[in-house]
C-alpha cells in the first residue's frame, strides 16, 4: 500500500482464508469500494504452513466464483466416501456404523481436501487482482470509533481510516476485545494433535472418522505428493496431558501409538511432518457486530473440529458479510452503520450457536467409555444407516448447501 492512501471503504484485519474471502467478495462484486486487509503476520509466513482443510461442497462453489478454484483444484483431493465407527483402541475389529457417499449431485463431491498454502495462495493472488491493498507484517494495535469513520492504528505507528472495520484475527482476537465483546467460552480438556502420515497403499478417496474413547481420530485423505507418495491428513483428539506427551516423544514412540489408532489397512505408515498439538474448546462471541466493526471466522466463533465444520463456518460468515455490504452499497446505504451490521449478525449468529451445540453435544456423547451412552450412540447410528433420506440431510447440512445460504456459496454472483 502506499501509504499517503490512508483512508479505505473497508479494512479487514487478518489475511487467513476468511479475511481474503471477504475482501475478495466484496472487491469482485463492488470494485469501486477501496479495500485494505492488515496482518499482523510477516510476510510469507503463510507458505510455511503445513496443514490441510476439508473444504464443503459449498464452499468450493464460493471459491469457484471468487476465482481461485481452478488454482486449487489440480492438488485437492476429493473425499469419495466416509465411514464412521466407534470402538476401543484395544477392539480387534472396529465395526462400521455409518457410511455416507461422497457426492451431494453427480459429479460434485461433498467436500475436498485442500493444503492451506494452495487456498491462502489462490486467495492472496485474487485479492492482487481485484486491487486490494495487503499491509503484511503490522497488526492493528488500536482503533476509535469517530461516527462517521473508524481510525486504525497500526503498530508501526500509521493511522488509517475507514467506514468499516472487519475483525478476522482469530479465536483470540485482540480485535474482539478492543471492542468490549464478550464470549462464552469452555475449554473441553482435550487437544487436537494434527500430522500427515505417509502409508504404502491409495486411500481411494475415503475418509474415516472413528470415535474413541479420548475423542474423534480423523483421516482425511490428501492427493500424492511431489514424489507421488499417498498421503492423509490426521486430526487426533487427546486428552491434553496425553496429546503433550505424545508430540513430545520420540518420533518412533508416536508411530508405534498411531498405527493402534490407524490401523494398517493402508500398509506401513509414518509420520511425514512433524506433529502439532492445540488446545480445544468452544468459543462464541456474544454479539458479532458493533457501529462499522464486525467479527467473522474464528474471531466470532471457534468450535470443535469433531464435524470438519470450522473453516466452512468462516467461509458462511464471509459470503454473508460480502452479501450484507454488497447490497448495501448498491442500496446507497452507509455500509458500517450498525442498521446494516445487523442484517449480518441476524443471517450468521443462529447458525453459529446451532453448530456450537451440535459438536459440544457430539464431542460430550462421543468422547467417552461410558457403557449405556456407547450402546445408546452406536444405535442412533445404526438407525441413521438405515434412513437414507435422513444421511441425504446430513450431507447436504455438512456440506453447506442449503436455500438460506448466502448467494457465494450457492455458486451465485453477489
Amino acid at each position: 500500500m502506499a501509504r499517503q492512501d490512508n483512508r479505505f471503504d473497508v479494512i479487514v484485519a487478518g489475511a487467513g482464508y476468511v479475511g481474503l474471502a471477504v475482501a475478495v467478495g466484496i472487491a469482485q462484486a463492488r470494485p469501486t469500494l477501496s479495500i485494505a486487509v492488515v496482518d499482523a503476520a510477516p510476510e510469507g509466513a503463510w507458505k510455511r504452513d503445513t496443514r490441510c482443510s476439508a473444504i464443503a461442497a459449498a464452499a468450493t462453489r464460493m471459491l469457484d466464483q471468487l476465482g481461485c478454484w481452478e488454482d486449487i483444484v489440480p492438488n485437492a483431493q476429493a473425499m469419495t466416501e466416509m465411514i464412521v465407527t466407534d470402538s476401543r483402541t484395544t477392539d480387534p475389529v472396529r465395526p462400521v456404523f455409518l457410511t455416507f457417499d461422497g457426492e451431494v449431485a453427480p459429479g460434485e463431491p461433498f467436500a475436498h481436501m485442500v493444503a492451506n498454502r494452495d487456498l491462502t495462495g489462490a486467495l492472496r493472488r485474487r485479492a492482487a487482482e481485484s486491487g486490494i491493498d495487503l499491509i503484511e507484517g503490522v497488526g492493528v494495535s488500536g482503533f476509535e470509533n469517530h461516527g462517521q469513520h473508524v481510525s486504525v492504528h497500526l503498530a508501526d505507528g500509521v493511522t488509517i481510516d475507514t467506514r468499516l472495520l472487519v475483525a478476522a484475527d482469530g479465536v483470540n482476537s485482540r480485535l474482539r476485545e478492543m471492542a468490549g465483546i464478550r464470549t462464552v467460552h469452555w475449554d473441553y480438556g482435550q487437544s487436537g494433535i494434527v500430522c500427515t502420515v505417509g502409508h504404502e497403499r491409495p486411500h481411494g478417496g475415503r475418509a474415516e472418522e472413528h470415535f474413541l474413547p479420548a475423542g474423534p481420530f480423523a483421516i482425511l485423505p490428501l492427493a500424492p505428493d511431489d514424489e507421488g507418495r499417498n498421503r492423509s491428513s490426521i486430526v487426533w483428539t487427546e486428552r491434553t496431558p496425553d496429546a503433550e506427551r505424545l508430540v513430545a516423544e520420540d518420533e518412533l514412540v508416536f508411530e508405534a501409538e498411531l498405527e493402534t489408532r490407524f490401523g494398517l489397512k493402508l500398509g506401513e505408515i509414518r509420520v511425514l511432518d512433524k506433529p502439532r498439538a492445540w488446545p480445544l474448546g468452544l468459543t462464541l462471541a456474544r454479539d458479532f457486530v458493533r457501529p462499522r466493526f464486525a467479527l467473522a471466522g474464528d474471531a466470532a466463533h471457534g468450535i470443535h473440529p469433531i464435524a470438519g465444520q470450522g473453516l466452512n463456518l468462516g467461509f458462511r460468515d464471509a459470503a454473508a458479510i460480502a452479501e450484507v455490504v454488497v447490497e448495501a452499497d448498491r442500496l446507497g446505504q452507509d455500509i458500517g452503520t450498525i442498521d446494516v451490521l445487523e442484517r449480518y449478525q441476524q443471517w450468521r449468529r443462529f447458525d453459529t450457536l446451532q453448530m456450537g451445540a451440535t459438536t459440544d453435544v457430539l464431542n460430550r456423547m462421543f468422547s467417552n467409555d461410558f457403557g449405556p451412552m456407547r450402546a445408546a450412540r452406536d444405535l442412533g447410528l445404526g438407525l441413521v444407516e438405515r434412513m437414507p433420506r435422513l444421511k441425504d440431510f446430513f450431507i447436504r447440512q455438512a456440506s453447506g448447501l442449503s436455500q438460506k445460504a448466502p448467494r457465494l456459496l450457492r455458486g451465485e454472483a453477489i
